[in-house]
């Protein structure tokens, strides 16, 4: 894996690029954890946990297309985002240091990842199909999925995007959704209806969708639906960008981590209970406020 604290400043499109690329890119900052109260200085371990104290290394997938959730920094070439601080937080928490890799989310949400990371902090949603192929942790943050139309469209409504192309990125709960696929935890709340005859265009992924329209390609969808944050970031860039209507659903996320791995249950647990310790002592509300504009994602409302 290719240490990234060193790269070139990339813009936006160049992030973009690199979300759709295969290939793992490690990076971030090291882990701060000395071992002092840390997971792995406090006893004996078993399974895949042990082998990560053992090697005091968290490989983490994430994804840098996503700001502010993950991003690379112009400035630095560093990863930075809420999902980077939470990954910190849960390395010190473990006694490790952080190794960063970027592989393609279908990558990630398909399982079977064959011990190139070992967890992923990449803003996962918990669904019932995906149990199939992951584990996951206790959510650590929701987010709105919010639709949004070309600035100048006129569009003013969900409805109005009946029998409407919606861009979405590729293997995403917004495609599911359309499909009429989506299936949240009950716990999750209620999915607004989809418009009668709505459908589905994919691009690799969700910021593509905002990029075709910047670019002129504004007769090929009328839609666009992603997470709230990411479409305010793309309407904070000047990308020609409406929100319309309120969110139809709202996503937990979570950590997730390969089921196919045998011994993977005591990494699991330890993490859940990081993720617990975490919003019990307001890291996860801090990390939010400040990647967020002060809003609190951490618990759903």
């Amino acid at each position: 894996m290719r240490k990234i604290r060193r790269l070139a400043i990339l813009p936006i499109a160049a992030l973009v690029l690199a979300a759709c690329q295969n290939g793992d890119t490690g990076g971030g900052s090291p882990g701060t954890g000395t071992g002092d109260g840390s997971v792995c200085d406090s006893g004996d371990h078993d399974g895949h946990l042990a082998e990560i104290c053992e090697a005091g290394t968290l490989v983490v997938s994430t994804d840098p297309a996503y700001p502010p959730q993950s991003f690379l920094n112009e400035e630095t070439g560093e990863y930075e985002g809420f999902d980077i601080d939470v990954a910190q937080e849960i390395a010190d928490r473990l006694g490790v240091e952080l190794e960063l890799t970027d592989p393609t989310f279908d990558a990630v949400v398909a399982g079977n990842w064959a011990g190139r990371w070992d967890v992923s902090v990449g803003s996962v949603t918990i669904t019932e199909p995906r149990r199939e192929a992951l584990d996951f942790t206790q959510p650590y943050y929701y987010t709105p999925a919010q639709m949004t139309v070309q600035a100048d469209s006129g569009i003013a409504s969900l409805d109005d995007l009946a029998g409407e192309v919606v861009c979405v990125g590729e293997q995403t709960t917004y495609l599911d959704w359309i499909q009429g696929s989506l299936t949240l935890p009950e716990e999750a709340g209620e999915l607004a209806e989809v418009p009668e005859g709505m459908e589905a265009t994919t691009l690799p992924t969700d910021i593509d969708c905002a990029e075709a329209w910047r670019s002129g390609r504004t007769e090929d969808f009328q839609g666009w639906l992603t997470a709230l944050p990411t479409a305010q970031g793309a309407i904070d860039e000047d990308y020609p960008v409406a929100l319309v209507g309120d969110p139809v659903f709202f996503e937990p996320l979570a950590v997730a981590f390969d089921a196919s791995v045998e011994n993977n249950d005591s990494l699991v647990q330890a993490v859940d209970d990081i993720i617990g310790e975490m919003h019990e002592d307001g890291t996860l509300t801090s990390f939010s406020e400040t990647w967020y504009d002060g809003a609190d994602l951490t618990t759903q409302e």
